[in-house]
């Protein structure tokens, strides 16, 4: 819903909004998720296992689906910090940017300190 919203107030034409949002949902979270998955997945029962030399023991090993699961768990937060509070926060950071391209040393050659006013921002 947020990246429908985002591209409804941002774009011009409905086929690029479709294109955004497929490209939202295979690539950032199915295509990276599966990536980031099998990475932690191969690392987690490659090297973090600890293995235990009495034969009573039942090996215990992460499933593939158990990684993947962690990705969709931690893919809603960071969705909701890039997708849904910067939508509602782009208007303050077009008027800071189009604030501080007003204060450009091109237009106004009499200001000199431009570095501590984009630090600022």
């Amino acid at each position: 819903m947020s990246t429908f919203a985002y591209c409804a107030v941002y774009d011009h034409s409905p086929g690029h909004a479709v294109f955004v949002v497929i490209s939202v949902l295979l690539f950032h979270f199915l295509i990276t998720g599966v990536l980031v998955a099998t990475f932690c997945w191969f690392l987690t029962n490659n090297y973090l296992r600890e293995e235990v030399p009495n034969s009573h023991v039942v090996e215990q090993r992460v499933e593939w689906l158990y990684a993947f699961d962690i990705h969709c768990n931690s893919f809603f937060p960071m969705f909701v910090l890039l997708h849904v509070i910067h939508y509602f926060l782009s208007p303050i950071l077009v008027y800071r940017y189009l604030n501080f391209l007003g204060y450009d040393g091109k237009l106004l050659s009499f200001v000199y300190q431009l570095v501590s006013l984009r630090w600022r921002m």
